[in-house]
């Protein structure tokens, strides 16, 4: 029997650990492949520290420090901790010796692991690339990602097409669906008790910031908790990105007012659980998480979405999906009452079957990832 591959996948945030863990359960399951973990990134970072729940569910092989607690959140911080990510990674897969790397996505632990792992000529294979979201640098970062990828797992046919045209090789680019579908049609909802304890919310709200200052980003986070005023409502802090602090600030105002519940993180599981409970109840996810387009809409009974601004312009969504433009009360109470009459539902959405982590790992211990011509990069147009 020949030695399995080892092939590395790497985790850097909450965001994407979600979709990358049935893609890391069904790697560690086959029979030809032998899974390592690297996690970092924001995964270090207080309050959530994230990284527990990264190793309450796979063994660690290594940790990359990036962001740090006592820096800010702003775009040339987030520069540096890429540089410190670029390092780190080097020197995890250094140590690992990986037969492939596995990265998810447009945040900058991605970036920084796909630059380590190019440039020591390890094999990249890159999910959810061709999208497009615009994000705070997410759109450049995933196509940069692409380019230096060598092995393509697109989420949709128009995200395979799109890195065709971009001129990658079309036999390396395979359409597997979204990961973050995986295992949804199993999913329960929140019992009664856990559900009552985060105040039995009508509404989530999951907003992230786009890039723009904490004064900014504040603004618009407190026009969104004025209109939900009166409903129950549970928000999510947003992730780490430049601006994180202003709504972190309307946020904990509003929950000191009373008037929302909220909460640092849920692990996906619970998240998946209220999300269904909610949506069973009629209500609604707002603001501009990539989950209210995807993951919200494949559930059993879908929850509808408000997606807000435009941190997804661009992207394929469902039917359960209304956009706003701007954080305009007007245009989000219009917004609020279509999606309300869209939740608990099925809708057909474009991110696949939920089979997308099996097929990765197929495709992967399928190809001869020693190949020397598997590293050699080159426009096919």
């Amino acid at each position: 029997m020949s030695a399995r591959a080892t092939v590395c996948v790497v985790t850097g945030s909450r965001a994407e650990f979600g979709l990358l863990a049935p893609v890391m359960r069904a790697i560690d399951a086959h029979p030809s492949l032998s899974l390592r973990v690297v996690a970092g990134g924001s995964h270090l970072l207080e309050p959530a520290r994230t990284i527990r729940e990264v190793e309450a569910a796979f063994t660690v092989s290594a940790t990359v420090a990036m962001q740090r607690d006592d820096e800010p959140r702003d775009r040339a911080h987030d520069a540096l901790a890429l540089g410190r990510g670029v390092e780190g990674f080097s020197r995890a897969f250094a140590e690992i010796r990986p037969a492939c790397v596995v990265a998810l996505g447009d945040r900058i632990e991605a970036f920084a692991a796909g630059a380590a792992a190019s440039v020591m000529g390890v094999p990249l294979a890159h999910i959810h690339g061709g999208d497009r979201a615009e994000g705070v640098a997410d759109e450049a970062m995933r196509h940069a990602l692409s380019k230096l990828a060598h092995l393509h797992f697109p989420a949709t046919p128009s995200s395979g097409e799109r890195l065709v045209r971009m001129g990658e090789d079309p036999s390396r680019v395979r359409v597997v669906g979204s990961p973050a579908i995986d295992g949804l049609r199993d999913a329960t909802p929140m019992g009664d008790d856990e559900y009552a304890a985060l105040g039995s919310p009508s509404v989530i709200v999951s907003l992230h910031p786009i890039g723009r200052s904490d004064a900014e980003e504040r603004v618009d986070a407190e026009v969104l908790l004025s209109l939900l005023r009166g409903r129950a409502t549970l928000a999510l802090m947003p992730n780490h990105d430049p601006g994180r602090e202003g709504i972190a600030r309307a946020f904990r105002g509003g929950a000191e007012r009373g008037t929302l519940t909220l909460v640092e993180h849920l692990p996906r599981t619970r998240f998946v659980a209220l999300c269904l409970r909610v949506a069973q109840a009629g209500g609604v996810i707002v603001g501009n998480s990539s989950a209210g387009l995807i993951e919200c809409a494949a559930l059993p009974d879908a929850l509808a979405c408000v997606n807000i601004g435009p941190r997804q312009a661009g992207r394929e969504r469902p039917a359960s999906v209304v956009d706003c433009p701007e954080m305009q009360a007007d245009a989000l109470s219009e917004a609020m009452g279509r999606a309300a009459r869209l939740s608990g539902a099925s809708h057909p959405h474009p991110y696949g079957d939920g089979r997308a982590g099996e097929r990765i790992a197929d495709a992967i211990a399928s190809i001869d990832l020693a190949d020397p011509l598997l590293v050699r990069k080159h426009n096919a147009y």
